[in-house]
């Protein structure tokens, strides 16, 4: 009994060090991650709709210490969407997140603004690119924290000195990054076909400037760069309701690499409306990813109109199930992307005549 929480105390006291000294730390991340879309890639901004809002939230580790709480949102809008004969689309977009983790409440707050531009290569195919510029702050309660230096070999003694030297307990940082998108969309041949693809592959680049980053050392230790690739798509089987939405996720930042990989299979209960096209449909769909070497996540997610609600589930099969017993992280998102023009028109981008 002693041994294991001995093992746990030095576990958590590892991911404690990793979050509070050094550049070492991670950037946030959602299993959800295509619905984090200015996480993901800045150049998400205005490929899906003349106008996107999401909201997330991400509980973890609850199981083993106090749970670290993740809350982004984001808006994008496209700029020139009133204009019908155009060879590319202008966007906008701006993205908060705001992160809380363990004890000491280290916590993590960015705002960025986004600026793209996607070339209309042809009805079916655009190319873009964006860059973002924002900022960041950090900050710790250094009196709640619990050290290393403060476990005696069988328990936790606050009463022991700390052995930690801090330089500041807050700090504010620049940050810039810069991406690229590629989608390719063949629609549906009549509406209630459901023979259409769609193909999205991304690259980008976050943290250009390498901000400073630490609260220990503020001259040697700087946020390394996180580099992001995926590719997903939705594909549609002929005259049914039923599409495939795969996408694997690739995120590498310092020593550490992660690779998101996984399905939805996605069932139309509603198909678009004839009429006004208006209409999304409605959607339910079930997907489950895998996280290597970390956990296996299930995902749901509702489609109703211009409305996507999605919840998730992490199971953790890392060497930290000794402390976490399985549970991962909850997490759950909202997103609104507004179908109609601001004419009244639908708006899709790829479809040169529509916007």
């Amino acid at each position: 009994m002693k041994k294991s929480l001995h093992k746990i105390f030095k576990m958590l006291m590892v991911c404690f060090a990793v979050g509070v000294g050094s550049a070492n730390a991670q950037d946030i991340h959602f299993s959800q991650m295509e619905y984090s879309p200015l996480n993901l890639n800045p150049a998400m901004v205005g490929l899906d709709n003349p106008i996107t809002a999401i909201v997330n939230f991400r509980t973890q580790w609850k199981a083993v210490a106090t749970p670290y709480t993740t809350i982004g949102a984001s808006f994008d809008a496209r700029l020139n969407e009133q204009k019908r004969k155009k060879k590319g689309i202008f966007a906008i977009g701006v993205n908060f997140s705001n992160d809380m983790a363990g004890d000491a409440k280290i916590t993590t707050t960015a705002a960025q603004v986004d600026f793209g531009y996607h070339l209309i290569l042809n009805p079916n195919m655009t190319i873009g690119g964006a860059i973002y510029g924002g900022f960041g702050n950090r900050n710790i309660d250094l009196s709640a924290g619990r050290w290393g230096n403060q476990f005696d070999g069988m328990y936790y003694n606050s009463n022991l000195p700390t052995g930690e030297t801090f330089s500041r307990d807050r700090f504010s940082y620049l940050d810039v990054g810069a991406g690229l998108v590629y989608r390719y969309t063949s629609h549906e041949s009549y509406i209630s076909k459901n023979d259409s693809k769609q193909i999205t592959v991304g690259f980008a680049a976050f943290h250009l400037n390498r901000p400073d980053y630490s609260f220990i050392n503020t001259n040697d230790d700087h946020l390394y760069m996180r580099f992001s690739a995926f590719v997903n798509g939705i594909i549609g089987f002929d005259n049914s309701p039923f599409s495939l939405m795969p996408g694997i996720y690739f995120q590498h930042q310092g020593p550490s690499n992660e690779i998101l990989a996984g399905t939805y299979g996605r069932y139309r209960f509603q198909q678009l409306s004839s009429i006004t096209g208006f209409n999304k449909g409605t959607y339910l769909s079930l997907g489950l990813f895998y996280r290597g070497g970390d956990a296996f996540i299930v995902k749901t997610m509702l489609e109703y109109s211009d409305f996507i609600l999605g919840i998730s589930y992490d199971t953790n099969v890392s060497t930290l199930n000794v402390a976490s017993q399985g549970r991962g992280a909850f997490e759950v998102f909202l997103k609104y992307g507004l179908t109609k023009g601001y004419a009244g028109r639908a708006a899709k981008v790829g479809r040169r005549s529509k916007i």
